[in-house]
């Protein structure tokens, strides 16, 4: 057969070519070949045009893959140019009622000109009562809660205010920054601007039918992480086939310096004329009408204006979703500290607005199958295990008395408060209670605290806190809150300062679309202080969320939240999390970056007379303000409660001590590239130790690290403080992996790093393959030349960073008694790729 003509393929050829494909599209040529040889159908055609029919059939399918997903493009760009052409519409109808408004306000302004002073304070006072006239106060008579009429015009009101919020001009929207629209954007959202309460508006393009989505709007508390619980106490169908829902909702206070929050809402779900789905909701109020909601002395009364979703059908599929988030949470009952938490509607935009179009677009991703989990974990499952550590750490911070939880007397000092809870099952579920609690009885204690930031970046904080556990956390506290997981208990521990002999290793599990939440296992590997402490040698493991990690994120808040899991980790783990919320007080985006590095020792290691640049009084006015919210569970045996609580106390406090230094240094005060160099360590050891680097460069290299211009006591430490090249010390022990134990000035930024964090860091860990390659073999010729020169190579930072260099040096460090100290190492003109 000549293989140069095309070949014509009858259909029973075409379908068992076909069957091959499906379970191999792209065969070897044994393959080919058994194929011709099983197939008799195939019999006369060669192997090589067998080839090109596979070829073509790849292409073909690349082809019709490419072809579907720019319809899907298109589709997405058509729906979110119909989008924006209607936003652009109510701009243009925003606009000319501000023209209108600015000429009418003219037009007052100058026939008030003309008036006379005399008369002036009367003309006023007639016409606010000629404008009350015209325009009365709009009054709702009481109406009957058995009536359900008078529901409906409730609804039909409602469903009128909602609609002129989220497609007209009935409240002025300010687009928040960084939310630009686009394919793949999350969508447009804008917040309010002077206007009774705070509100916020979004609008997006999901690919799920409106029907789903409205299914999972209603369902508050899988999405909106502050809702405690939804309930619908009655429902009624209306004439026009919708449905109205007397709704109670209860939200947890965000810390624990406010009380919580609770709503008595009417919920009206209907069809419009043009196919869209509304779902609207309002508090139902004396001056609204209807019936009144159930009293609870515990929350506080809060009202939801008029708000609510639209979803409207896409041609092609999919959902173009309109949301409305309009509240007024008593501001007024919080301290005054407090109340931008409740006056702000970027944190409401955040909290709820953003959050429902975050989860829709996820469950879209997810059921599309575009997002793949490993672990054999299920999308539902891991959404569930995030939503119980938010739930039990919000449980944890509020300590609602019919959870069970009640107020332990303190020690005179009110800094932080103890909560017990004998009857967890409660929150936990009963099956639980066997697992976690002896047959002594007990129960679960509670220790929090909130304190007041100053220039502190929520998302930057918080960073720190996850990358750097060893700064704040205590082991044997981990220990003991991992005991609870097993049949025996561990004994209730002391408070070590600095006591984490571990590292710890973070095993990522999942994330959301926009990677603004992380799900991961940390794996505290234990190595033990001496021998009688061989029950912290084993490693544990917690199940720990990460969420508002987006410096850029205007106005979200920043959480930490983990709990001690076993190794098997099953989808029903029992969870007792505690963690960390940072929320911001004040939203300002002028600050300086946060691209810095995490650099304690400027704070820890300052001297007496260590005095702050002048170049930092223009980072004085980056004035942000944030609540840190501490929460700290533990499991406790009866006989053992008063134990536990003052070990509680005393961790809390020292945790509380440790954030506040973490603060300190990672401020933008401090910490921002134009404050200057960061301060060298002054203490005894710090100079003997810059002693013996030096002395032992120029003993085994036979040149000089660099040249002191004085013989003052403190001359080598700066000069080797302030060296361009980054300098760094690390162990040599015969059984343990060599560990970091000093760094100068650029050896800290070049592993981004603090001199307490640098003895968490082992040298194989920075190292690429090669350069752990190239160190083993030069490793004797170092102990026995006294030095080594490395070639140019590549390392990764703290923070994952990788970076080059030009060339190393490594050399013996002894001390005065000419005994191995450590090995210094110099990355000569390294730099980040």
């Amino acid at each position: 057969m000549d293989t140069s003509k095309y070949v014509r393929y009858t259909p029973e050829q075409v379908e068992a070519l076909e069957r091959v494909y499906s379970e191999c599209p792209k065969p070897s040529s044994l393959r080919r070949q058994q194929l011709i040889r099983e197939c008799p159908i195939l019999s006369n055609i060669e192997p090589k045009q067998i080839k090109v029919w596979f070829q073509n059939r790849r292409c073909r399918e690349k082809q019709r893959k490419e072809a579907s997903r720019l319809q899907t493009v298109n589709r997405k760009l058509t729906a979110m140019n119909k989008l924006l052409m209607e936003e652009n519409d109510r701009l243009q109808k925003q606009v000319s009622h501000l023209v209108y408004d600015n000429g009418y306000m003219r037009q007052q302004l100058q026939s008030a000109s003309g008036t006379t002073t005399d008369n002036s304070c009367e003309s006023v006072v007639m016409s606010g009562q000629q404008q009350q006239q015209q325009n009365p106060t709009p009054q709702h008579p009481q109406r009957d809660a058995n009536n359900p009429a008078g529901l409906l015009a409730i609804a039909e009101e409602a469903l009128a205010e909602f609609l002129s919020k989220a497609t007209g001009t009935a409240v002025d929207w300010v687009q928040m920054i960084g939310m630009k629209p686009g394919p793949d954007s999350i969508g447009i959202v804008a917040v309010s601007r002077n206007c009774s309460g705070v509100a916020a508006r979004a609008c997006g393009l999901v690919s799920l039918e409106p029907t789903k989505v409205a299914e999972i709007l209603k369902d508050c508390p899988s999405w909106f992480r502050d809702c405690r619980c939804l309930d619908v106490l009655s429902a009624i169908p209306t004439g026009n086939g919708g449905t109205i829902e007397l709704i109670y909702m209860q939200t947890y206070a965000p810390t624990t310096l406010a009380a919580a929050r609770d709503f008595w809402m009417l919920r009206y779900t209907a069809s419009l004329d043009d196919g869209s789905l509304v779902i609207c909701v309002r508090s139902l109020t004396s001056s609204t009408g209807g019936p009144s909601g159930p009293p609870n002395t515990s929350f506080v009364r809060a009202e939801m204006l008029p708000s609510g979703y639209l979803i409207r059908p896409c041609e092609g599929g999919g959902s173009i979703i309109h949301i409305v988030d309009h509240v007024d949470l008593d501001a007024w009952s919080v301290p005054e500290v407090l109340r931008p938490l409740y006056e702000s509607s970027k944190i409401l935009a955040q909290k709820m607005t953003i959050a429902a179009l975050r989860h829709i677009r996820q469950i879209a991703q997810e059921t599309s199958g575009e997002i793949q989990y490993g672990g054999g974990r299920q999308p539902a499952v891991l959404r569930t295990f995030s939503q119980r550590l938010c739930r039990g750490f919000n449980d944890a911070v509020n300590g609602f008395a019919d959870d069970g939880w009640s107020l332990l007397g303190s020690d005179g000092v009110e800094d932080v408060t103890i909560m017990v809870n004998s009857s967890p099952s409660k929150f936990l579920g009963s099956q639980y209670s066997t697992s976690m609690f002896s047959t002594f009885g007990g129960g679960v204690l509670c220790a929090k605290a909130s304190m007041l930031l100053q220039n502190v970046p929520p998302a930057l904080l918080v960073r720190f806190l996850r990358e750097h556990r060893s700064e704040w956390a205590d082991y044997g506290v981990d220990a003991y809150s991992a005991a609870c997981l097993r049949a025996s208990p561990f004994a209730v521990p002391c408070a070590r300062p600095g006591g984490f002999p571990g590292s710890q290793v973070i095993l990522p599990l999942a994330h959301t679309v926009e990677h603004e939440e992380f799900l991961e296992v940390v794996r505290l590997e234990g190595h033990a202080f001496s021998p009688e402490d061989v029950a912290l040698a084993r490693d544990m493991y917690l199940l720990q969320l990460c969420s508002g990690v987006d410096e850029n994120a205007v106005g979200a808040s920043a959480q930490l939240v983990f709990a001690p899991i076993d190794e098997s980790f099953a989808d029903d783990a029992p969870l007792l999390p505690s963690g960390f919320r940072v929320i911001p007080l004040d939203t300002k985006t002028d600050g300086p970056a946060a691209t810095r590095t995490l650099d304690l020792a400027s704070t820890l290691e300052v001297g007496a007379g260590g005095a702050r640049p002048a170049s930092e009084a223009d980072l004085n006015s980056y004035n942000l303000r944030s609540v840190l919210t501490i929460a700290f569970q533990f499991t406790f045996e009866n006989h053992l409660r008063d134990n536990v609580a003052a070990m509680a106390r005393q961790y809390v406090r020292s945790v509380v001590g440790s954030v506040q230094r973490v603060a300190m240094a990672i401020s933008p005060s401090r910490l921002s590239s134009h404050a200057g160099p960061k301060p060298l360590p002054g203490s005894p050891e710090a100079l003997t130790l810059a002693q013996w680097i030096c002395r032992g460069y120029r003993v085994h290299t036979g040149g000089e690290l660099f040249q002191v211009d004085t013989q003052a006591g403190d001359a080598i430490l700066k000069q080797l403080w302030h060296h361009s090249d980054a300098i760094l010390c690390c162990s040599v022990k015969t059984n343990a992996s060599p560990v970091f134990t000093f760094a100068n000035q650029a050896g800290l930024d070049m592993l981004e790093t603090t001199l307490v964090a640098l003895q968490d860091i082992m040298l194989d860990k920075i190292l690429d393959e090669a350069g752990r390659k190239i160190l083993c073999s030069e490793f004797s010729k170092i102990m026995q030349q006294g030095f080594a020169y490395l070639p140019a190579g590549m390392c990764v930072s703290s923070m994952g960073r990788p970076l080059s260099y030009e060339q190393a040096i490594t050399w013996k460090v002894l001390d005065d008694d000419d005994s191995n100290h450590c090995l210094a190492f110099m990355f000569i003109n390294w730099s980040f790729v």
